[in-house]
């Protein structure tokens, strides 16, 4: 099988940079907390995993408008869409499928059991917090489908005081999006809420290349409406309860024929309540009840439908805290119930789960395990584990190497649907190992991360799927995020080949090379940027015969920091007004400017 081109100089650009960067460096950054690498409040530098974390400040100087454009400016990840907002959009980690990914709100997944796919395209940007991307298998610490990664959405939570907040934005093609909200906390309680409107007039999904004749030339527009909420009370100083809820609901137009103004009502929900305290000196126990819905009800179509799907899930989770490492033990059940006007021959599946777990560090030495059992009512009991290992070489050199385990259930409508499920699919199971090799000092960081992930049973998305006997996503990132003075600069390579092993194609809608690069400079009241997302050429179908041109945008922004508590941006978004498809047959917005005014008291 042809290997991935890697260029040898490429490989050496970490040697290179950290000659150079020692120089620049005149600031250092603390390192974040994530909980999605472990489930355990874990220092980012001591992972033995690659995560990525983007806060509220980069999400507020980013030129994204939706979660799938935030995410395509990071490091291993791609994206495609049909058409523009409110439209059907898949996120790919490291090549992997868009079903390989596991979307989590708060914790509580949200995405749909009939496709099997995460809900992306219903999730308000400005209600986020803070994201964290896991890349690298999932399932021994979260199950199914975490074959290519997690990514985990922290909506706002309360703090201490009174902190409102609130933005308008306009732009172009009608853009309109108002949210405001409030999050605070006096003694024991916190809260936050928070509410946002968008309305866009949008533009045409498709274009003549789309299949099956869908093309339509008008405008397809789209509006959402959404609300987010959360309370903390602490009863006790050892025991603490919450809830948590974000609602979202919209109408989002589509092309179906000439002349068809076809739209659909889609609606995103999760909620959750738990409790968590300190039974003893090391032993903390947390249980949660959550629910997630993902609902799709046709308005007018040439093919109707409605769609719904109910995850309930509760959680018992156990962390230890040892001498060597923080020790993790729980069980967890998930209920996945679809309705709607397709008959399926089964519409509700269990899945019954316990997990284990050991993360912790000691001097220069990092290191995690893993192991899940999942009793599916379909298909049975699956184990999955992860090991790793992380060794510091130097204070400023770190490698690291990990393999794990991951599969796939397939979903209702691989197996069901009429005229297209079979039946007779099995999961999909994978094996990833990851090779890493970290530069960091003074708030700069090089990252050269070689992962190979292996899945037999691959499902095709032919017009019966089938599981295939093996594909193979390997190949290459390198990142570098660091401040120069007043510069801030992220950038990032990747060179992938994922292929179905049976004969050699490459899979749909993934560019063997990508490259960001974004650079911010703030002086005084004012902050500049400018982002460039360059894709390279992919296919848009598994037999490789209709291709997608690479594409390159370039976006800026500025900010105007005018009074203690109010700012403005300005946005201008794919500045050459570069026409592209990340799917055959559906544009992507051309150039567009946007104007934001934010009210926010320190």
């Amino acid at each position: 099988m042809k290997k991935p081109v890697f260029p040898k100089r490429l490989a050496l650009a970490p040697l290179a940079l950290s000659a150079l960067l020692p120089a620049w460096s005149q600031t250092s950054a603390l390192e974040p907390v994530v909980v999605t690498a472990t489930r355990t409040e874990s220092r980012s530098d001591q992972l033995v995993s690659d995560v990525t974390v983007i806060d509220r400040k980069a999400i507020e100087a980013s030129t994204a408008r939706t979660l799938p454009e935030l995410l395509a400016r990071s490091a291993g990840l791609q994206i495609s869409a049909s058409g523009g907002l409110g439209k059907t959009s898949s996120v790919f980690i490291r090549g992997a499928e868009n079903r390989h990914t596991i979307l989590l709100v708060d914790g509580v997944r949200l995405g749909s059991a009939t496709t099997g796919n995460p809900t992306w395209d219903n999730i308000p940007v400005d209600m986020i917090e803070r994201i964290e991307v896991l890349k690298g298998p999932a399932s021994a610490l979260y199950g199914s489908e975490g074959v290519g990664g997690v990514v985990q959405v922290f909506t706002r939570k309360g703090q201490a005081g009174l902190h409102p907040h609130a933005s308008l934005t306009v732009g172009s093609r009608e853009y309109r999006r108002a949210g405001a909200g409030v999050s605070g906390g006096q003694g024991a309680f916190g809260y936050s809420i928070g509410v946002q409107g968008t309305r866009e007039r949008g533009f045409s999904a498709t274009n003549e290349r789309v299949p099956f004749g869908s093309f339509n030339p008008d405008d397809d527009p789209f509006r959402q409406d959404a609300l987010t909420g959360s309370v903390q009370y602490r009863i006790s100083p050892h025991w603490q309860v919450d809830a948590g809820l974000l609602h979202s609901e919209g109408t989002s137009a589509f092309d179906d024929g000439p002349g068809r103004d076809s739209r659909s009502a889609v609606r995103s929900q999760v909620a959750h309540v738990g409790a968590k305290g300190r039974i003893a000196g090391s032993w903390q126990t947390e249980l949660r009840l959550a629910q997630g819905n993902d609902t799709d009800n046709t308005i007018v179509s040439s093919f109707p439908g409605d769609f719904k799907t109910e995850q309930r899930q509760w959680t018992w989770q156990n962390t230890f805290d040892t001498p060597l490492g923080v020790a993790i033990a729980g069980l967890e059940q998930r209920v996945q119930q679809v309705s709607g006007t397709t008959a399926y021959d089964v519409t509700r599946r269990t899945i019954a789960s316990a997990f284990a777990g050991f993360n912790g560090n000691r001097g220069n030495h990092s290191w995690q395990a893993n192991l899940r059992r999942d009793s599916n009512s379909q298909f049975g009991a699956t184990n999955t584990g992860f090991v790793g290992y992380g060794y510091r070489l130097s204070p400023a050199w770190r490698v690291n190497a990990s393999h794990g385990t991951s599969f796939v259930a397939p979903s209702f409508n691989q197996l069901y649907f009429p005229r297209f499920g079979n039946p007779l699919l099995q999961p999909e199971r994978g094996r990833n190992t990851d090779l890493g090799v970290t530069w960091s000092d003074s708030g700069q960081q090089v990252k050269l991360v070689r992962f190979d992930n292996r899945i037999r049973g691959y499902i095709t998305d032919t017009t019966t799927p089938t599981n295939i006997p093996r594909t193979r996503i390997e190949g290459w990132s390198l990142g570098y995020d660091g401040r120069i003075d007043r510069l801030e600069l992220r950038a990032s390579l990747d060179q992938l080949d994922p292929r179905n092993e049976r004969n050699g194609r490459l899979l749909p809608r993934r560019s063997k090379r990508q490259a960001t690069l974004a650079a911010d400079w703030g002086q005084g009241a004012w902050r500049y940027g400018a982002s460039l997302l360059h894709v390279g050429s992919r296919f848009d179908d598994s037999a490789n015969t209709a291709p997608l041109a690479a594409y390159t945008t370039l976006d800026f922004h500025a900010d105007w920091q005018f009074a203690p508590q109010w700012s403005a941006q300005a946005k201008l978004n794919n500045a050459a007004d570069r026409r592209y498809e990340t799917a055959l047959g559906y544009n992507q917005p051309g150039r567009g400017v946007y104007l934001t005014l934010r009210w926010q008291p320190k």
